[in-house]
Order: C-alpha cells, then sequence, then structure tokens
C-alpha cells in the first residue's frame, strides 16, 4: 500500500480522536458523525493489517500503533493545509507537477485525462486559488501551486514515513531509504555504509539519486531525498536543513603517470598545465583558488570544468591534466599507478564531508540506523 492510497479524512479522524481522547470529541474537531469516524477508523485499521484502537467500555484507548502514527499524520495534514482535499486529489496533482502536463499525467497515474483534470480542478477549488496556467501544449505552475506541490510531497513523505513506522512494529524490517549521493560520498563511504546496514537489515531497499548538491538539494527539501551525503555547505545554505560533520577530506593534486610535474614542481608550473574542474561554486573550485591564494599567485583559466571522476580519469590518462581530487575518488588508479599524486595541495585546502537533512525530518527507526552505518563507516574509514 502507498502512501497516497490512503483516505485523508480517515487519517484525520484517527488522529483527532488519539489527541482529544474520545470519537465523539474526534469526531466534532473532522465534521464528521461519531458512525463515520467508527466507520473511518475501522477500514484504515484493515488497511494497515493492525488495530489502532482498543475497544474499552470507557472509550476507545490509542494502541502503539496509532500514538506513532499520529504526528505523522498531523504533519502532513498541516503541510496539505486544507480538511477538503482527498488522496485522489494529491495523487492527481503531485503527478502533474512532476510530469508537466494533463496527458503525461494521466498516463503515469493510470487514469483517463477529463478524471485527472477534474481531480487537480477539485484540488484548486479546495484550496482556493489557480494551481497552474496552460502555456502552449504544457503547463506551468502558478507560484501557489508550486508551493502547494512541494508541500504535497512533504505530506507524503511524511505519511510513508508513517507506513514504514507501521511496518516496523508489526516486526515487517522493510521500506526503502532514498539517499542523495554527492561526488566523495560514493567512492568509499556510501558503498561501505549500505553494506553493513544492509547486513543487518536485508530487506530495506536503498535507493542512490547521484548528483550534485545543486540537483540533489531540491529533492532533499521536496521530500523525494531523506537525506543527502557528501561535501556541506555554508551554514547560511538555509534554516530549513541541517548539516552533520563527519571528517575532514583534503584533495591532492593528481595527473597522469608520467607527468612532467611527477619529479617535482614549483608553483608557477601550476599555471603552465591545463586544469579540469568542476564548475564555480562547487566546494572544490574553491579550495583550488585558496590553493593559489596561498601560492601567492594568480590561477590560471580552467578550459574543462567536469564533476564526473570517470570522465577525468579519461582526460587525466590522455593529456597533461591536472587535477583537484580526494584520493578516495581515484583510489584504485593511484593504486595501479595510473595516474599519480603530483603532491599535497597547498595551503588550507580541505573540506568538510557530511551529512544533510531537512530540519523538520523524523526518521523512522531504519533511517536512523542508516544514519548510524553512515557515522560508523566513517569513523573506520577515516579516524
Amino acid at each position: 500500500m502507498s502512501a497516497d492510497q490512503l483516505n485523508i479524512r480517515h487519517l484525520a479522524a484517527m488522529a483527532a480522536v488519539v489527541e482529544r481522547g474520545s470519537v465523539s470529541l474526534g469526531a466534532r474537531a473532522v465534521n464528521l458523525t461519531q458512525p463515520a469516524v467508527t466507520q473511518g477508523i475501522a477500514k484504515l485499521e484493515a488497511q494497515l493489517g493492525l488495530p489502532l484502537f482498543e475497544r474499552q467500555p470507557g472509550g476507545m484507548v490509542p494502541t502503539e500503533a496509532a500514538l506513532v502514527l499520529a504526528p505523522r499524520v498531523d504533519a502532513a495534514l498541516r503541510l496539505i493545509g486544507s480538511k477538503r482535499v482527498t488522496a485522489a486529489q494529491i495523487r492527481a496533482f503531485v503527478t502533474l507537477a512532476r510530469t508537466g502536463s494533463y496527458p503525461a499525467a494521466a498516463a503515469e497515474a493510470g487514469v483517463t485525462e477529463p478524471s485527472l483534470h477534474r481531480a487537480v480542478g477539485d484540488l484548486g477549488l479546495a484550496m482556493g486559488y489557480r494551481l497552474a496556467d496552460r502555456r502552449g501544449r504544457g503547463l506551468v505552475l502558478t507560484r501557489q501551486g508550486a508551493a502547494l506541490a512541494r508541500r504535497l510531497r512533504l505530506a507524503l513523505a511524511e505519511l510513508r514515513s508513517g507506513l514504514e513506522d507501521i511496518a516496523d512494529i508489526r516486526g515487517q524490517e522493510s521500506g526503502r531509504i532514498v539517499i542523495g549521493a554527492m561526488p566523495l560520498s560514493r567512492a568509499r563511504l556510501l558503498p561501505a555504509a549500505i553494506a553493513g546496514f544492509r547486513a543487518d537489515f536485508p530487506q530495506v531497499d536503498i535507493s542512490v539519486h547521484e548528483g550534485s548538491h545543486a540537483e540533489l538539494v531540491a529533492p532533499l527539501r521536496d521530500g523525494e531525498v531523506d537525506m543527502m551525503i557528501g561535501a556541506l555547505r555554508d551554514p547560511s545554505i538555509g534554516q530549513d536543513l541541517v548539516q552533520k560533520p563527519l571528517f575532514e577530506d583534503r584533495p591532492i593534486i593528481i595527473g597522469r603517470a608520467g607527468h612532467p610535474l611527477a619529479d617535482g614542481w614549483l608553483p608557477d608550473d601550476l599555471r603552465r598545465f591545463p586544469w579540469i574542474l568542476p564548475p564555480e561554486g562547487a566546494p572544490l573550485r574553491q579550495l583550488w583558488r585558496r590553493m593559489f591564494d596561498a601560492l601567492d599567485i594568480e590561477p590560471p583559466p580552467v578550459p574543462i570544468e567536469c564533476g564526473s571522476v570517470m570522465t577525468i580519469r579519461q582526460l587525466l590518462l590522455g593529456g597533461d591534466y591536472l587535477t583537484l581530487l580526494s584520493v578516495d575518488q581515484l583510489a584504485l588508479e593511484l593504486k595501479v599507478g595510473v595516474v599519480i599524486e603530483i603532491g599535497s595541495a597547498p595551503g588550507s585546502v580541505s573540506r568538510t564531508i557530511g551529512i544533510t537533512t531537512r530540519a523538520d525530518w523524523r526518521p523512522t527507526r531504519l533511517q536512523s540506523r542508516f544514519l548510524d552505518a553512515v557515522e560508523k563507516e566513517s569513523r573506520n574509514i577515516y579516524s
């Protein structure tokens, strides 16, 4: 069962009963009759496969499952922002926002275009504002529509976590952890952490999304990625994100075997050869500039901007290029000798590697265990 198949009103009724301690008060809070609330909770229990309340003469006492699920539901409802919204409307609009057109959204959602139009239109009426404008054959979300799409994605992330919490209570160690992997984490840290975690929790799926910080931060904020691992940014990145340092990485200057600078170099020699570096704004590019500042010379032009280690490796092998990378990123190539360390980067050239999460993110037990695995492997490898 997926999060967008849950009945929003049933969830709201369950959370209201947990908060207020009785069906009658809960029913009043969600504007439903007591029989409707009781029936809704029963249907929800059937979907989840376990009781949410113990029926006692004095009323309904929430079980562990209800106490765990209710805060997730409350958070999702706050993000949704209206008690009139349905799961079908959320599913339709999130799919439309992702695909960018009604035909593509209808095909992905497995519904007809008219029904998808109707669901999105009803959602707009429930929210009280226009969600999208047509542009030729496609569409563009309005400012309010784009903000709602993000909130709905976060709401679904909360409900997915709630379902995983419920599965955990049932003794089912299952679920899915989505990791945004920035360049440095892919070489040693992340593979080691995944292997260690999977040895203990083989039923949990791991999805790794590779990309730069710029490519991954929006999916993280939208709840489509649980965490990012890689070089941390300036703390002013945003109050909605939390960064946890793991270790300091000190990059080295690397070139091909037999490079003219293999036997030594003077500062001005670093200006004579072409460099391959990530684009401006990347932490490694900033460290490269800092290196030349320490040498008190002007940095040379950068003819090739590239963030792909695979591409950089092939370019290094084919010419007298230089690059600045972590030892981990070309560990095998350095070991077999096809590329070599030209030298340590002069100056205070290091970057902090760590984990970035949303400030309001509440990890499930298994997500917390994965974070523990990352920290453990960080200590094992880099201490």
